[in-house]
């Protein structure tokens, strides 16, 4: 807990994501992507209602510790399927009123289109050396994120 610097995950702050050098490409490509500016990693990537966002947070803690600690992950790293289907949720939610009609339902369905499937760079900018909004289906790998 005190090495991996476990509390700050508690935070919003992005740099928390990074405690793991892992992790440091798609903070920096984050810093210069279109969202930096008004979103966080915890505004894309968890659920925004408390109870939800701090089950997440701990799975997906317990998940990524594990991975790293036995270096048992795909690389580069890949979404799992539930956290692109938060992912999809958030981009709905602050985009609902330019989207609503266009993708209706798409969080429901894993076969529907994703908003990340055009717009990848939103989040990270170009896509160079961070892997894709693709799951591990997709791919062929183990899923980590």
């Amino acid at each position: 807990m005190y090495y991996g610097e476990g509390l700050s995950y508690f935070s919003k702050d992005p740099a928390a994501c990074k405690n793991c050098h892992i992790m440091q490409s798609q903070f920096d490509s984050w810093q210069k992507a279109s969202h930096h500016t008004v979103a966080t990693c915890v505004d894309c990537h968890l659920p925004h209602d408390f109870f939800n966002k701090y089950i997440a947070k701990a799975e997906n803690g317990y998940n990524h510790s594990t991975a790293f600690t036995f270096q048992n992950f795909h690389e580069p790293i890949i979404i799992k399927d539930k956290n692109s289907r938060i992912l999809q949720e958030n981009c709905l939610a602050c985009h609902q009123a330019i989207v609503n009609d266009l993708v209706h339902g798409s969080a429901k369905d894993a076969d529907d289109i994703r908003c990340v499937h055009c717009h990848m760079g939103v989040g990270h900018g170009e896509k160079v050396g961070l892997g894709g909004p693709f799951s591990s289906n997709e791919m062929g790998g183990t899923e980590n994120e």
